[in-house]
């Protein structure tokens, strides 16, 4: 379950993984098969050539690719959730969500 954004977000995400851009969306999360994080990050992109080398710069493998409903996305989680926005420069999702090294 999604929590912590507006439907507005996720309609802009969903436009930008159409138009084959790498796009973030973090929101609060809640999942029994991890109990110790509280947020996701979906990074997504259509172009799954482009998305699956943008994973490889994280070690991150293309069978990880989550392709749900037409929005290809990596789940990202904890710690890898951290230093990936870190580096990708999205300080206002670790802000915003309160995320810790």
């Amino acid at each position: 379950m999604a929590f912590g954004i507006k439907r507005i977000e996720i309609e802009h995400w969903k436009q930008r993984v159409a138009n084959n851009e790498i796009a973030f969306l973090t929101h609060f999360w809640y999942d029994p098969r991890f109990p110790h994080c509280h947020t996701v990050t979906k990074v997504g992109c259509s172009d799954l050539h482009r998305l699956i080398q943008w994973g490889e710069k994280y070690d991150l493998k293309p069978e990880w690719i989550d392709h749900h409903k037409g929005y290809p996305h990596f789940d990202l989680l904890g710690a890898t959730q951290y230093k990936i926005l870190l580096a990708e420069g999205c300080l206002d999702h670790i802000q915003r969500f309160r995320l810790l090294g």
